[in-house]
């Protein structure tokens, strides 16, 4: 499951990660995995598959602020995990991560993502 190393002719791919909660980032930042919905882990396991690097970049919602980012270390498997309870998350994936660190969305109001209409990213 672990990436190869970057591929230089394959695309880094970013995505902003919104938790419900604190306390998840902070699993995720002691254990060095992350689980997201369904819904996300096709789009999450075809960017590990398809380009040189993932990068995630966390927020809580209604927070204001990033959390920090990390790189997605390896594909998302079958394999769920209790730490996040029953909250309906799939299978759990590695990453790790880069920057554990609190940053309002302001610091960010200049950077527009062309694939979400010019919106700001955060």
């Amino acid at each position: 499951c672990k990436s190869p190393l970057p591929r230089q002719s394959m695309p880094v791919r970013y995505f902003i990660m919104k938790s419900s909660n604190l306390q998840n980032i902070e699993i995720s930042q002691l254990k060095g995995i992350w689980s997201t919905t369904p819904s996300n882990e096709r789009k999450l396991n075809g960017a590990f598959w398809e380009s040189s690097m993932v990068y995630l970049i966390f927020s809580v919602q209604g927070s204001g602020h990033f959390q920090g980012f990390a790189r997605m270390d390896s594909s998302i498997g079958c394999e769920k995990s209790q730490d996040w309870g029953s909250a309906g998350f799939g299978g759990v994936f590695k990453v790790e991560w880069i920057r554990k660190e609190s940053i309002p969305f302001q610091f960010a109001h200049h950077l527009l993502n062309p694939w979400n209409d010019n919106k700001k990213v955060q």
